[in-house]
């Protein structure tokens, strides 16, 4: 039988009030309280990221306020960037995807409250996984909500509250968070550049 804590980073569900799920978290709090205090060329930065966090490597770039839950349940799949002051909550998977941008300011909540007072009091959560496709962005202080899916290279505008998932190479925007529209070539900055060089 699983412990509480081998449920939270497997994915399933577990009970938010066990000690050693807490310990974990309070360690995890540690680490994003050395990171973010660091200076940005002290090498001990790298060590507490690949510590939290799991695909990590030298082309994943987290500025500084960073905080998450457990950490190992962040998961990337290359390359990636995260602005200041983003929060993962990761009571559940998240998956960024490669190239991924995360502007400042952002969350991911993968944890959920019961709507009912009496198990909310009791602890109970709603945990859905999170996953943001490969070279998707999100604008500056954008919530993605639980169980949301963002296509690969979709852009989310700032200040959006992402609920539903939103499809791969489209912009949506808004609070609640709307599909507005495809991207197509015209909306490269560049395209009479990139079209002389033959791109």
């Amino acid at each position: 039988m699983k412990t509480e804590l081998e449920k939270a980073l497997a994915g399933l569900e577990y009970d938010a009030r066990d000690q050693e799920v807490r310990g974990m978290q309070a360690q995890v709090k540690k680490w994003c309280h050395e990171f973010n205090h660091a200076t940005p060329d002290d090498p001990i930065k790298s060590s507490l990221l690949a510590k939290l966090v799991s695909g990590y490597n030298d082309q994943v770039f987290i500025e500084e306020g960073f905080h998450c839950l457990f950490g190992k349940n962040i998961h990337f799949g290359g390359m990636a960037m995260l602005n200041y002051n983003c929060t993962i909550l990761d009571s559940q998977k998240v998956y960024i995807g490669d190239r991924a941008l995360i502007g400042p300011g952002c969350q991911l909540i993968c944890t959920n409250h019961a709507l009912d007072a009496d198990e909310r009091l009791a602890g109970l959560f709603d945990n859905k996984p999170i996953r943001l496709g490969r070279r998707a962005w999100l604008g500056a202080n954008v919530t993605v909500l639980p169980g949301v899916t963002i296509g690969d290279g979709a852009v989310i505008g700032a200040g959006s509250v992402v609920t539903k998932d939103v499809p791969a190479n489209h912009v949506a925007v808004g609070n609640p968070c709307r599909v507005i529209r495809p991207i197509t070539a015209e909306d490269k900055l560049m395209r009479d550049v990139l079209l002389q060089r033959g791109a």
